[in-house]
């Protein structure tokens, strides 16, 4: 019996520190995820220590808040690290695909042979949190190489006819999330080399940060929380964190959150003493060698096609 309620307490302490995660992945702090979800800061609160043994209903609406699924939060070992990418493509698949799915898995299908991978290299992307030097980086970036510059929230905007907040009021952020991968994939189909800033959570869709990964040189702008929050406050922009005693400890749990998501792109440039010359210098210098190499690649395909 003492090992039957050990068991559910460290499954609630998982289940709590899941949550936190995924909050924090999202970049909400839980003021705002509790005026969201409508469930009470103090009880997420509770929650997040395992100390909250939730309802599904609940659970619901905190995924949901999120923009997430209930099961996102249920604390289990994915199974590969693609697993959320995976998970996202199988719930988009129409029946044909999955059937395809199904025979390749059981051994029945094969890829075919004839089959050819177009290259995937558009430019560069940058990504990391709001304070990193996205913009500034990137714009000198692009025009050093003679690359456009694009800035993904932006893009976002034009598309819609709507600023970001405005967006997440009307749509929450999985509506947001939508727009966004919208945004990315208009943009990669018009076949034009560009340095581009992403936003902080883009990390936070599989789909779209998978289709910036394969598809974009990607540059983890890094940077201690205390510069990031610097650099935001002298921005004057707190969002989402304005007024919160606790936005530190928040920008760090975001921070913890997304970096095992940040650290999977192909380079990180550390911006830590750095001004923003400097850092502009180091940036150039590690993506010439690649660019040379890719965009020759990309040219030629554009050509022959």
């Amino acid at each position: 019996m003492d090992g039957h309620l050990e068991s559910e307490a460290v499954f609630l302490e998982r289940l709590g520190q899941r949550v936190r995660t995924m909050r924090g992945l999202h970049g909400m702090s839980r003021k705002v995820l509790a005026k969201v979800s409508g469930i009470s800061e103090r009880y997420i609160a509770q929650l997040e220590s395992g100390k909250g043994n939730v309802s599904i209903v609940l659970l619901r609406r905190v995924a949901q808040a999120m923009g997430s699924h209930p099961e996102d939060l249920i604390p289990a070992a994915d199974p590969v690290p693609d697993w959320p990418v995976l998970r996202e493509l199988l719930r988009r698949a129409s029946p044909v695909q999955l059937g395809h799915v199904r025979d390749l898995l059981s051994g029945e299908g094969r890829l075919g042979a004839g089959a050819r991978r177009l290259p995937a290299f558009c430019g560069v992307a940058l990504i990391g949190l709001r304070g990193a030097g996205k913009s500034t980086l990137g714009r000198r970036l692009a025009d050093h190489i003679g690359w456009r510059f694009v800035e993904l929230n932006k893009e976002i905007e034009q598309q819609n006819g709507l600023s970001v907040p405005e967006i997440i009021a009307l749509y929450g952020q999985e509506g947001f999330r939508r727009m966004e991968q919208s945004a990315l994939s208009e943009l990669l189909a018009r076949k034009q080399l560009m340095v581009l800033a992403t936003g902080g959570g883009i990390v936070a869709e599989p789909l779209t940060f998978d289709l910036v990964l394969s598809s974009l040189y990607t540059v983890w702008l890094k940077a201690e929380p205390e510069q990031h929050m610097a650099r935001v406050r002298s921005q004057g922009d707190l969002r989402p964190m304005a007024d919160d005693h606790g936005a530190m400890d928040e920008l760090r749990t975001i921070l913890r959150s997304r970096e095992p998501l940040y650290a999977r792109a192909a380079a990180v440039l550390d911006t830590a003493g750095f001004g923003v010359d400097e850092a502009a210098e180091r940036l150039i210098a590690m993506v010439s060698p690649v660019l040379c190499r890719d965009a020759c690649a990309f040219g030629a395909h554009r050509a022959a096609i």
